[in-house]
């Protein structure tokens, strides 16, 4: 069951999304979002009830978890061009609400 989106579909995503669409773009991307939503509704069809999960050659989906070992703190807190050292963070602009 494939959804086709509307123009006032499109036009709410964007708004949730802060987009400002021309009405090209209005189109084209309603075509697109419709087309991709109609192929994630075909994977979704494919009977999977046959295979059996991918396990690997180790028999385990992921890796093990090793700890190695990482850059030393002070080094790099040293060589930042902006750092409280006592707290060990980095400080960087505010890119949020600025």
């Amino acid at each position: 069951m494939a959804t086709v989106l509307s123009l006032a579909d499109v036009d709410r995503i964007a708004t949730l999304a802060r987009l400002e669409l021309t009405g090209d773009e209005r189109a084209r991307f309603a075509a697109q979002l419709s087309a991709i939503l109609a192929y994630a509704d075909q994977v979704q069809q494919v009977d999977t009830s046959g295979a059996a999960p991918d396990e690997g050659a180790g028999g385990s989906r992921m890796r093990d978890d090793e700890p190695a070992p990482s850059l030393d703190r002070e080094r790099v807190l040293s060589q930042a061009p902006a750092a409280d050292r006592a707290a060990g963070l980095f400080k960087v602009p505010r890119v949020l609400g600025s």
